[in-house]
């Protein structure tokens, strides 16, 4: 595609990323249908098909950057993609938030922010996985990615034992948050495809033909945004963890705006939380792939993502666990100190590019 000129690079980038939006829209509902009619629900099961299924932009990317040895638009787009994809959550308060309360204090729950400690545990391996010597690979495997995998799986059987029971008053639940349960509107989901006469292999049908055109669409962003990467001279890097990171996390946007508008504050932040969690365990199908360690060779602008991505959760952390009440410019303040963070971050990641480079 190197060879495209930039109006048709744009025009095809533009349309891929419009076919990942449709399609994330119709693996998440599906993914809701399937998990409830196949009793999965919080079960490990259930939120690996979960964290699979709303990452597929992403496992499409890595995977072809990979093959590519484009191993920098890879990492970029991981890295990216937790920092960008925290983001959302503020685009959930400012635009999916009805009333005077912000998105944490109404979701607030001890399991989320268990699972904001382990995007942030994930992330340290990240950070210390970049650090190890590349020799250290064996079978096309490294220590670093092997460890985030186990340790993400660990953390859904931890997440999985929370969710039915906290050592806590009303098992971690803060008072006045939503009224429903978590997950009360996958089950409205299940019951509205249900009335359509949705039957289950259909459900699976669609959910197949959405995975597949999420993955070609993936690939085809990748080819093309490398190749405007290239034309408009911005590094691999740079564009993977910015414009390619902000494409992929379309999907994100729909269906958490869809939980919030249903009141389902808490599934919403948890996606988030969920997905960006996962999200690193890509390292491992990148290594694969590309048949070398990939951490070891992180630039100084992956390492600052991932420092980005580990402040932007730790701040909705402490905003989950304070319960900011006030709203600035329709937002909390924890959003806002987000919003604020990111901006900044990212004008410090086209110094530290600079710098580097």
């Amino acid at each position: 595609m190197s060879s495209w000129s930039l109006p048709v690079l744009l025009l095809v980038f533009a349309a891929a990323a419009a076919a990942i939006w449709v399609a994330g829209i119709q693996l998440s509902n599906q993914t809701d249908v399937l998990s409830t009619r196949l009793h999965l629900g919080t079960a490990l099961g259930g939120l690996i098909l979960l964290a699979v299924a709303t990452n597929l932009p992403e496992i499409a990317i890595v995977g072809s950057a990979s093959l590519a040895g484009n191993v920098g638009v890879a990492v970029g787009n991981i890295l990216g993609g937790i920092a960008i994809q925290t983001v959302v959550l503020v685009v959930l308060d400012v635009f999916g938030i009805r009333g005077r309360r912000p998105l944490t204090y109404q979701a607030a729950s001890l399991v989320l922010v268990l699972e904001a400690a382990l995007v942030v545990a994930v992330l340290a391996v990240v950070v210390a996985g970049s650090q190890l010597p590349s020799s250290l690979e064996r079978f096309r495997l490294a220590p670093a990615s092997v460890l985030i995998t186990i340790l993400w799986v660990a953390g859904l059987v931890l997440l999985q034992r929370a969710s039915h029971s906290l050592p806590w008053t009303d098992s971690g639940e803060a008072p006045d948050n939503q009224e429903k349960p978590k997950g009360h509107s996958q089950q409205k989901a299940e019951q509205d495809a249900s009335t359509r006469g949705t039957s289950t292999a259909k459900s699976a049908t669609v959910f197949g033909v959405a995975a597949l055109v999420t993955l070609v669409s993936g690939v085809v962003l990748e080819r093309s945004g490398d190749a405007i990467a290239g034309h408009i001279g911005l590094s691999g890097v740079l564009f993977g963890a910015t414009v390619l990171a902000a494409a992929t996390s379309l999907p994100e946007v729909s269906t958490g705006l869809t939980s919030v508008k249903n009141e389902d504050y808490q599934l919403a932040v948890s996606d988030i939380f969920g997905g960006n969690a996962f999200l690193p365990v890509l390292f491992l199908l990148a290594t694969l792939l590309s048949g070398k360690a990939v951490l070891p060779q992180a630039q100084s602008t992956d390492v600052y993502l991932t420092a980005l991505g580990m402040l932007l959760t730790l701040v909705y952390a402490v905003g989950l666990v304070f319960r900011p009440q006030r709203r600035i410019a329709r937002m909390g303040v924890d959003s806002l100190a987000v919003l604020v963070l990111y901006v900044l971050g990212v004008a410090g990641l086209f110094a530290v590019a600079s710098s580097s480079g």
